[in-house]
């Protein structure tokens, strides 16, 4: 069965938690030097009407990502969702993960 990442951008706080566990749990020779699966694209605040802002913080992947094949094959979820302080990131079946899209905007599913 495939499986993937699912996103809710509406909590991403950009803390980059995902980012770090990556870079740490990873960093002896998995990845090339500065690099990791996850990374953290920060749009900027900026005005979306008269009244309201907006601060887009979106956890990208990048093709280094693995899904951390090794944790998962030990019955672990991949170490950004472990980590991620906002509890924005799903791990599971795509089957499982595709009708969860429909409940609520701002959200992306990776499959990699």
């Amino acid at each position: 069965m495939a499986k993937g990442i699912l996103v809710d951008y509406e909590w991403c706080s950009g803390c980059h938690t995902c980012e770090m566990a990556c870079a740490v749990e990873l960093a002896h020779g998995h990845f090339p030097e500065g690099h990791c699966g996850v990374k953290i694209h920060e749009e900027g605040v900026y005005k979306v009407a008269e009244d309201k802002w907006t601060d887009i913080n979106m956890p990208v992947f990048t093709d280094l990502c693995d899904q951390c094949a090794t944790r998962v094959a030990a019955g672990q979820e991949p170490t950004c969702v472990k980590h991620c302080q906002a509890h924005c990131l799903t791990y599971g079946e795509i089957s499982d993960l595709v009708p969860l899209l429909s409940k609520k905007s701002k959200q992306v599913l990776y499959h990699l």
